[in-house]
């Protein structure tokens, strides 16, 4: 039994649904796309699961948060891919693949053939027994990357209101989780092994700042330790944590957040790897030329930094799968993937957003006791980093742009002086010439490893209907 595509994507996450979206856009035909998905619903915009869907009233379900409403497109429902002929193979997972012939063998027993495969598989999440504790399969300890992650942990979350939870990662998992919890009336305990939150990214005045904010919703931050076994009691619950510092914690509820690894196995001795992910060029085509990948399992190259990355982050997944369908599509007018490293978050009633590569020489400016400030990186004499909490529409333009253009800093101090300012202020005047950096930027900018995923979870990011 099988049947034959033109075009088809594995996974069913949020670049398969853009991807869809993009496919239409270029004239797709009916019956030539199929995306296989061992989910059992199409795709759907996964940040919305750790902010809308986990809050304790008028929580976000769908079909309100299917892509595409998380860039204020057309919202894709179950019908609109029917509308537009392309078959959806849900609840299925691809069992084996063979570029070479171009097949793929389900689950089910089904061979598929395609012309073109995007590969959009996205990540899992790294569990507790790859870190040496036993305690993943028990029914209060919780992971977070799937709508099956987040329904189990709305349903302890209501069994243990005005309990303890202990939240395990200081990433972004860690901080989104502890945001919901704290919302849902939950006492929380963040344990990790860093000396602040968000250590990849954060500098510690801006990780102090968060993490005061916080502390003042009550969160308990338990950090230069971590989680050495979970206790459980005779029915096989979890009742409580041992820290390698001595420490034993109470918890109804554990959650982990300890870092996620791209779904590549299927192509392994396949295709080229790089960085951990499938090397692609950039066109997002992998060293088969009918491959792509997009998304958290893509390595690609990324002029800003004048090497490879593969970043776990929803923008870059949105941004690739549409590329990629765009070079299948059109490849004589799609010149080569350019993406500005770009991360953002909500916080409660604060909001920041990042632009760049936290590498080099850092300056903080404005309020640090208000709401608006932010850290400004420079590397080889130009400004190649740019975080900003509170920023209005105009600012993160001109931070965008500043940063992109990698603008000229002479001098540092008088940066730091200038803060937003130095950003606008290049931006009112073109560059007289292109500015001269040094090299490639070589230390990693943070890669996200989130459900899908993505930001410092906290209050409902809604998209017009508050579904997000």
């Amino acid at each position: 039994m099988g049947r034959a595509f033109r075009y088809v994507i594995i996974g069913g996450g949020v670049a398969a649904g853009y991807a869809a979206l993009e496919f239409t856009k270029k004239g797709l035909s009916h019956g030539e796309l199929c995306i296989i998905s061992d989910e059992p619903v199409a795709p759907y915009e996964r940040p919305a699961l750790s902010k809308g869907f986990l809050l304790p009233e008028a929580p976000a379900r769908l079909p309100g948060f299917h892509t595409c409403v998380g860039a204020n497109e057309e919202r894709l429902t179950p019908n609109w891919y029917k509308k537009h002929g392309i078959e959806l193979i849900l609840g299925t997972r691809v069992e084996s693949a063979n570029v070479r012939r171009k097949t793929l063998l389900t689950t089910m027993g089904e061979t598929i053939t395609y012309e073109f495969l995007i590969i959009a598989t996205g990540s899992r999440a790294v569990k507790l027994e790859e870190i040496g504790i036993n305690g993943s399969e028990a029914e209060n300890v919780c992971y977070l990357r799937d709508l099956a992650d987040a329904t189990k942990l709305v349903n302890v979350m209501q069994k243990c209101r005005n309990g303890d939870a202990i939240v395990i990662g200081g990433g972004y998992i860690g901080m989104e989780c502890a945001a919901s919890l704290v919302i849902n009336k939950i006492n929380v305990s963040m344990v990790f092994p860093g000396p602040y939150c968000m250590s990849r990214l954060f500098t510690p005045k801006i990780a102090s700042y968060y993490e005061d904010f916080y502390k003042s919703k009550g969160v308990n931050f338990i950090k230069g330790t971590s989680v050495s076994s979970l206790v459980f009691n005779s029915e096989g619950k979890i009742t409580g944590a041992n820290l390698k510092d001595g420490r034993q914690l109470p918890a109804d509820l554990i959650i982990v957040g300890i870092g996620a690894r791209p779904n590549t196995n299927l192509f392994t001795g396949q295709l080229t790897f790089e960085k951990g992910g499938i090397k692609v060029n950039s066109q997002l085509q992998s060293s088969n030329p009918s491959v792509y990948a997009v998304g958290d399992v893509a390595s690609f190259p990324v002029k800003f930094y004048g090497d490879s990355r593969r970043v776990e982050h929803v923008d870059a997944a949105r941004r690739t799968a549409r590329h990629a369908v765009s070079a299948i599509m059109d490849p004589k007018n799609t010149p080569g993937f350019d993406y500005l490293p770009f991360f953002y978050s909500r916080v409660f009633s604060l909001s920041w957003r990042f632009y760049g590569d936290n590498v080099g020489e850092v300056v903080h400016f404005g309020d640090f006791n208000g709401t608006k400030f932010g850290a400004l990186w420079r590397s080889n004499g130009c400004l190649v980093g740019c975080f900003l909490e509170g920023g209005g529409d105009d600012d993160y333009v001109a931070i965008a742009k500043a940063v992109r253009d990698k603008a000229t800093v002479a001098d540092l101090g008088e940066l730091e002086t200038a803060g937003l300012g130095f950003a606008v202020e290049v931006n009112r005047k073109p560059p007289l010439s292109p500015p001269v950096c040094g090299g490639g930027l070589k230390k990693p900018v943070y890669v996200l490893c989130a459900t899908s995923a993505f930001v410092v979870a906290v209050f409902a990011y809604w998209y017009g209907s508050r579904l997000l």
